[in-house]
């Protein structure tokens, strides 16, 4: 039996003058055992980027709690985010971990940068990825 523990802990700094943060941690447990954690990244600051990426990490964290699949996730949010009517996108970064019966953990990154695995004070580089997103332009 592997005994997995993640301790989460983050702290939101805001873009100069903006009363909001475009990033957006949360955290969902799954029983005992398992839990769900998304750090989710705005496009832009503010007002916009915060709304971005609370949906992203909302939308996320509840699906894949509910053991829903990736794909569904990632197409639910692509249909979901407001398109900005300046850049004309809706675009959100994502992290997941999901750490599962406290014996597995999944990381899932969209655009964000690597994570940092350590254990025992050695640096580990997570090498195995695949890629979820399509490259379809959506209506």
């Amino acid at each position: 039996m592997n005994n997995l523990c993640a301790e989460v802990g983050y702290k939101s700094i805001n873009h100069d003058g903006e009363q909001l943060c475009g990033d957006h941690v949360d955290i969902v447990e799954q029983g005992d055992n398992s839990t769900v954690v998304v750090l989710a990244d705005g496009l832009g600051s503010g007002v916009k980027a915060s709304i971005l990426s609370t949906l992203t990490s909302k939308i996320i964290s509840t699906m894949m709690s509910e053991d829903m699949k990736l794909e569904d996730c990632v197409s639910t949010i692509a249909a979901t985010l407001p398109i900005c009517s300046v850049r004309g996108v809706a675009y959100s970064t994502f992290t997941i971990i999901h750490l599962i019966e406290n014996e597995t953990v999944e990381i899932i990154q969209y655009d964000n940068p690597n994570v940092i695995f350590s254990f025992a004070a050695i640096r580990y580089t997570i090498i195995r990825s695949r890629s979820l997103i399509s490259t379809e332009k959506r209506c």
